[in-house]
């Protein structure tokens, strides 16, 4: 899909460019949006880098076992057909904890790998289940208690006040969160 959208995008943007006679002007943007790209991919592959090895290290420690044990009843609550000895909720728990501790980067893998796990254990393929549909949910509104990614995309923009984007982000995040759990519980009941 989004081979089609940024193409027809590109496209869009260099009729109007001619059209307007802004055609310098459009290919200066090219050359300065790429340098762009490129100096923010190597100031966020840092804050990568330390993310996901805290993870890591999360993950190999008791830690992970204790934040587990921490957010068990709100995963029995949103997961009630999974039991806590399946792989699944071990992976979902580590995702759900890798965003509560604001490192989405790290989570994304963590969520394909208990997607992947759930699958396996779906009996109809073409259909998710339950698990699937409010893992989804969770993942897509994600509550991010410190965004890091946002703060350090702002950072590295030059922004005075990076961090000036928690409060916002923790509102949009907690009414998406309980909007898509309710909408979530009540579908369940009703498919």
């Amino acid at each position: 899909m989004l081979n089609r959208i940024w193409p027809f995008f590109i496209v869009i943007s260099f009729i109007f460019a001619i059209i307007t006679g802004n055609i310098e002007n459009f290919n200066s943007s090219i050359f300065s949006s790429c340098t762009q790209a490129v100096e923010l991919t190597i100031k966020l592959f840092g804050t990568m880098c330390l993310w996901n090895g805290l993870m890591k290290i999360v993950q190999e420690s008791s830690l992970i076992n204790k934040l587990s044990n921490m957010i068990s009843p709100l995963m029995t609550f949103l997961f009630p057909e999974m039991k806590r000895s399946d792989k699944g909720y071990k992976e979902i728990t580590v995702n759900i904890i890798a965003n509560l501790l604001g490192i989405g980067n790290a989570a994304t893998p963590l969520g394909i790998k208990a997607m992947q796990t759930m699958q396996e254990k779906n009996d109809e393929k073409d259909k998710i289940t339950d698990s699937m549909g409010m893992f989804i949910v969770l993942n897509t509104a994600s509550l991010q208690p410190i965004p890091t990614t946002v703060i350090a995309v702002r950072a590295s923009l030059g922004s005075g006040n990076a961090a000036q984007i928690i409060l916002p982000v923790w509102i949009a995040t907690i009414v998406a969160d309980f909007a898509g759990i309710i909408a979530c519980k009540i579908l369940m009941k009703k498919f």
